[in-house]
């Protein structure tokens, strides 16, 4: 089988769309099937930095990427999302279609524009639609009376998480089947011998509550002497933040973007994570990022991470409460021995509910499924 993934965003940069479509093709591949990916790319360069002012990727891209051109920075639902817009989308996907001849396309967030709107308008092929985005998509809004009767063709569909099927029924309805977003599991960790680290993942959009968390880390830190690794939000933006809020930097590393294995190579040191957004997660990629390298969450009690979060394995607080998220980090911190307890139980769950080949033998069950479709039973999904 050969299954072509479209993606609307930028593989230059890391969101959580981008690295579910990465990991996907990677266990798809595993179990012996095909694919290609077609999803935007900024190279690196002059224009590239005047267009997107955070970091990129520094790694080329994969082998089975095929660019739909570059990307515009597009506030939606409380972030920033890369998004290709260039109508020469349109015409690279058709080219695309033609030449690989797919036996299956699966269009993550299906109403995107342009290359899934594409790819939903031009496949002869069954379609498989993910959703991953939650709350009140104002952008769906505007996308359902324009070009929404191309969901019809999709043939089976997909919610990452309850907050984002809620989403997509409201603006479309039909049924859809949960299944999460995968993460990759190192294959050890010591939950033990970690470092007075905490580490914090997101870019410096606000819904990702880093103001909140810097409003409460002079107290954690001095409290218990740990460090705050950031990861993903841009050092200039973070230190212009502490000035305004007249805080302190001490006790703060700022990291910014950086790869993969550096990631997992941080939360394996580490002692615990951060999740203090505000709203609009869909599903806790970060959390089951921590989950399978063996670290406990302190998170916020919001739709999409509450899905994900198991009180075995970390705490939940109130949004936006400084108080709450400083009592949550020193109360983990302070507790060796139930904060590995939370740890050991945090890998197990990521293993028995999370790990990617799992997730692609679910998927592969799919395209088996919708290939043996007849042609007369495609708009009934």
């Amino acid at each position: 089988m050969k299954v072509g993934i479209v993606v609307p965003y930028s593989w230059s940069f890391w969101g959580g769309v981008p690295e579910h479509a990465q990991h996907q093709a990677l266990a798809l591949q595993a179990l012996g099937i095909e694919t290609r990916t077609l999803i935007g790319y900024d190279p690196p360069g002059l224009l590239t930095r005047m267009l997107h002012p955070r970091a990129g990727r520094a790694e080329p891209p994969p082998r089975g990427f095929i660019s739909t051109g570059r990307s515009a920075i597009v506030p939606a639902n409380g972030a920033l999302p890369n998004v290709v817009l260039d109508p020469r989308a349109f015409f690279r996907v058709r080219r695309a279609l033609e030449r690989e001849r797919f036996d299956v396309v699966h269009v993550h967030e299906p109403l995107a524009p342009v290359a899934c709107v594409a790819a939903l308008a031009l496949a002869r092929v069954p379609l498989v639609g993910t959703f991953h985005a939650s709350g009140e998509l104002g952008w769906m809004k505007g996308a359902r009376p324009i070009w929404g009767l191309l969901a019809k063709r999709l043939d089976y569909r997909i919610a990452v998480s309850e907050a984002a099927r809620e989403a997509a029924a409201r603006y479309l309805g039909g049924r859809y089947e949960l299944v999460p977003n995968g993460v990759l599991i190192p294959p050890r960790t010591d939950v033990a011998a970690r470092e007075n680290h905490v580490v914090f993942i997101g870019r410096h959009e606000p819904r990702k509550g880093l103001d909140v968390l810097l409003r409460a880390w002079a107290a954690v830190h001095t409290r218990t002497g740990a460090r705050l690794r950031l990861v993903g939000a841009d050092p200039a933006w973070v230190r212009l933040l502490l000035v305004r809020r007249k805080l302190p930097e001490t006790g703060i590393d700022l990291l910014g973007t950086i790869g993969q294995s550096e990631l997992s190579t941080e939360l394996l040191r580490a002692r615990a994570l951060a999740a203090p957004s505000l709203g609009g997660e869909s599903f806790g990629m970060v959390l089951t990022r921590a989950f399978a390298c063996g670290t406990p969450v302190v998170a916020s009690d919001i739709p999409g991470y509450r899905d994900v979060m198991a009180a075995e394995a970390g705490a939940l607080v109130p949004p936006g409460d400084v108080a709450a998220l400083e009592q949550g980090l020193v109360g983990l911190l302070a507790d060796e021995r139930e904060r590995v307890r939370l740890a050991q139980n945090a890998r197990r769950i990521a293993e028995e509910r999370y790990a990617w080949p799992d997730i692609a033998r679910r998927l592969a069950a799919i395209y088996d499924l919708v290939a043996g479709r007849s042609a007369v039973t495609r708009a009934a999904a």
